[in-house]
């Protein structure tokens, strides 16, 4: 599997073996999330019982100041498939994703936001994806706009489209839709991929897409259903600017050979 220096050196540090009775992961990244974190658990667990997945949940809280951390903790008391993670203080959805990830123990691994933007139930989609031969799941809000149940504001339309075709153009990313907060990686990709992301707030997702198509990994563009939240905390200006700056951070990164693995015959350290 490829990997460099410090993403071996990220895996030692945090990675947990996958078990044979641990088929998948779900990780839910969570900042002040306790008006709704109680019913996404329910929903979430109750699921993954009916469809007898034998899942892990793993809830990754990203420094919360309110008392999220006491609702999952109570959850986990009487749930043994659920586990909370805990970052180093506020860190950022992108890091969240990745400290889940490299955390978990399936053979498949989910993220999903924590408001259930994309029912739980359409991971059935991505996993049906994976089996498939995908290594790459991504759920889309746009193969099939149909499929949404409450649209986003006109201007957050504009917005996204406007971002989608600056990564056409900088990373050469060709997907419909990137920012979906619902995908899934196979352990092996999930391995080579996430030791190396850098980025750790909102601009993650196409850094992960760009380093699964520079790995060769199979990506498979999923429709979902999908509904706006209107609670969300992204601001699209604010947000939009570090976005654009993340973008040509990965751009740079790739062109510094911040992305590159290590030659065949150099030693691998721990």
């Amino acid at each position: 599997m490829p990997r460099t220096k410090a993403g071996l050196q990220t895996l030692a540090n945090y990675q947990r073996p996958a078990t044979n009775n641990c088929p998948f992961s779900i990780i839910i990244p969570a900042y002040n999330e306790s008006a709704r974190i109680r019913a996404t658990l329910d929903r979430v667990l109750k699921y993954s019982i009916e469809r007898g997945w034998n899942a892990e949940v793993i809830v990754v809280n990203d420094g919360s100041r309110d008392n999220t951390v006491e609702i999952v903790q109570q959850y986990a008391a009487v749930n043994p498939a659920l586990r909370l993670v805990e970052n180093p203080g506020n860190r950022g959805k992108g890091y969240s994703v990745r400290n889940g990830m490299l955390h978990a123990r399936g053979e498949v691994l989910l993220f999903t936001d924590a408001d259930l933007s994309s029912p739980i139930e359409e991971a059935e989609k991505l996993f049906a994806a994976i089996a498939g031969g995908a290594d790459v799941a991504i759920g889309s809000r746009w193969l099939r706009s149909d499929l949404q149940t409450q649209r986003q504001p006109l201007y957050r339309q504009l917005f996204g489209r406007a971002f989608n075709l600056m990564l056409r153009i900088t990373l050469g990313l060709t997907f419909k839709d990137t920012q979906c907060g619902f995908k899934a990686f196979t352990r092996r990709a999930a391995e080579a991929i996430f030791p190396l992301q850098t980025i750790e707030r909102w601009g993650f997702d196409p850094e992960l897409l760009y380093l699964a198509k520079k790995f060769g990994f199979k990506i498979a563009e999923v429709p979902v259903a999908w509904a706006h939240r209107e609670d969300t905390r992204i601001s699209p200006l604010r947000d939009g600017i570090r976005m654009f700056a993340e973008m040509l951070k990965i751009r740079w990164n790739a062109m510094t050979d911040r992305y590159s693995l290590p030659q065949a015959n150099e030693p691998t350290r721990l």
